[in-house]
């Protein structure tokens, strides 16, 4: 003890000792701790180049419907609907490219605008179709009865039709692209509300009403 009083050098390394061995045990390994995972369509920087691109596609539309001269014969309501489809498509066809063509559903709705015209002539040849088989009487025969499928693969087969691109894909690639759709869903609402509301000058909630 008096060794210890008389030697001060060998307090302070007993001292430094016991302060290093507080600091280990205070402070955690940075690698044990969770990093946050980045969610894919909940950035800021996403929900920017979003708005910034659906901004120039909705420009470009009403750039389209004033020009045409098709828009001017027809009616008030035909127009509008006309107009708020369009609206939709661009909105869907920006969120597609932001998606980079990563993911089913994107690439689905990138195609769907070549799929729509050849659907548009399928519709006219099935027309045609169906006038020869009712003048001949060959329409008129028994279809098999659908077997009812459990209550599970019914709501599976409906999520998929609900997600572009998904009606023929297994469960676990239907529940990713369903989740990566509706989180891109909802950034395109949120974008949009705020496009709104700066249009407006108004706050709009999620139901649409200012």
């Amino acid at each position: 003890m008096e060794s210890a009083i008389s030697n001060p050098d060998f307090n302070i390394e007993e001292e430094e000792l016991k302060r290093t061995k507080r600091r280990k045990t205070e402070t955690r390994d940075p690698e044990s701790d969770p990093k946050p995972e980045t969610i894919r369509w909940r950035s800021e920087s996403e929900q920017r180049n979003y708005s910034t691109k659906l901004v120039e596609a909705l420009r470009q539309v009403r750039r389209n419907s004033s020009s045409s001269p098709s828009s001017a014969k027809l009616s008030s309501s035909s127009s509008s609907v006309g107009r708020h489809r369009e609206i939709r498509d661009a909105a869907n066809r920006v969120l597609a490219v932001s998606a980079k063509g990563k993911t089913r559903w994107s690439r689905a709705i990138l195609t769907s605008r070549l799929s729509s015209k050849l659907a548009h002539n399928n519709t006219k040849h099935k027309k045609a179709n169906r006038v020869g088989a009712k003048v001949t009487g060959c329409s008129r025969f028994s279809r098999p009865e659908k077997k009812r499928l459990p209550p599970v693969q019914r709501k599976v087969k409906v999520l998929s039709r609900l997600v572009p691109g998904c009606r023929k894909v297994s469960l676990p690639n239907l529940l990713e692209e369903a989740t990566d759709y509706i989180a891109a869903l909802e950034m395109q609402v949120r974008a949009m509300t705020k496009i709104t509301e700066i249009l407006t000058g108004a706050p709009v909630n999620r139901l649409g009403s200012s």
